[in-house]
């Protein structure tokens, strides 16, 4: 007796497939990250974290305004994307309440067409933007704290504590962004499993590629004394030769309107 594969079958073999593929990638790539961190992306940017935050901490605080700048950028970014996770989140929680799924039934889209299909489809959908907003919600909190542990004034920081949190908020983002890659892969889903599946295999190609760093992490000296002071000697020559020109203009001026 053979066995035939019905249109409905589709869903059960494409879908756990493609997400198995996802998971299994992202396993690998959290123990890369644990075991062999210069050979990573998020490896090579926690570095640039950690020495960021050292060179930081070894100003005065009354000097920090542009460290905190760059937190209040993170800050916002994050925001933004939390704010669009649950956008997104309360329009399918919407969407699961309205009584037309007529859209998703279509005769072009391959795959089961039942409705307790396309209920799934929505809450694992909206299960990955909750996610998302999670962590993008805890990213931003991360790094509110850091905001203030760098700007404590007459206080002496240890830079562990700033390091743990700035590392936190970043890990909190990547893991939101992922969430986000996830949900791409069940939007398509929507569209029947043969485009949820074919975007899985995409998207992990695309990110073994995005994830990998094979340049050696950058090690940061600190610029010496000297060289800072050099560097504003020349800002203020210059700042000083544009403001004798001018004034020398203005002077000259007047006097070749008299002689007129």
């Amino acid at each position: 007796m053979g066995l035939t594969l019905k249109e409905e079958h589709l869903d059960f073999f494409l879908v756990p497939g493609g997400l198995l593929l996802m998971l299994g990638y992202h396993l690998f790539h959290l123990h890369r990250c644990l075991k062999l961190p210069d050979t990573t992306v998020i490896g090579c940017e926690n570095h640039n974290k950690k020495a960021w935050v050292r060179k930081t901490l070894e100003v005065a605080a009354k000097d920090r305004g542009q460290a905190i700048t760059v937190i209040n950028s993170s800050i916002s970014a994050a925001t933004s994307l939390a704010s669009i996770s649950l956008g997104l989140s309360s329009l399918i929680g919407a969407w699961i309440g309205s009584t037309s799924h007529n859209v998703f039934i279509s005769s072009n889209i391959h795959g089961n067409k039942s409705l307790s299909v396309v209920y799934i489809k929505y809450i694992a959908l909206l299960s990955f933007f909750l996610v998302a907003f999670a962590c993008f919600v805890q990213t931003v909190r991360c790094f509110v704290n850091a905001n203030f542990l760098i700007s404590m004034p007459n206080c002496e920081v240890p830079a562990s504590h700033v390091e743990k949190e700035v590392i936190r908020g970043s890990n909190y983002w990547v893991i939101g962004l992922r969430s986000l890659y996830f949900a791409t892969n069940l939007l398509l889903w929507i569209f029947g499993p043969i485009p949820m599946f074919v975007c899985s295999v995409i998207t992990v190609v695309l990110l073994h590629y995005l994830d990998r760093n094979t340049a050696p992490l950058p090690q940061f000296k600190t610029l010496p004394a000297s060289h800072n002071s050099q560097k504003n000697g020349k800002e203020m020559t210059a700042v000083t030769s544009a403001n004798d020109r001018r004034e020398r203009s203005d002077t000259v001026e007047p006097e070749h309107l008299a002689s007129i």
